[in-house]
């Protein structure tokens, strides 16, 4: 899978909606063999909500999940 913009924004609305945008600073990062999450959350199901966003549209890609669960905040 090649990196493709509209595709990143896609993957972020989607994150954005499955966690009512409860995932700070979220950033989609798209890299030929992996998507990576970032942000933060304030508790590891939100972080599993993110995560479930990208796997609706994409079930079968690697996936790395690098939201900081920050529950002060």
């Amino acid at each position: 899978m090649y990196p493709s913009p509209q595709l990143q924004l896609e993957l972020e609305r989607r994150v954005r909606a499955r966690t009512n945008h409860r995932v700070r600073n979220l950033a989609v990062e798209l890299i030929p063999e992996a998507i990576i999450l970032h942000g933060r959350a304030n508790s590891y199901y939100v972080k599993q909500l993110a995560q479930q966003g990208i796997r609706d549209v994409l079930p079968k890609m690697r996936l790395e999940n690098a939201i900081v669960v920050d529950a002060l905040n």
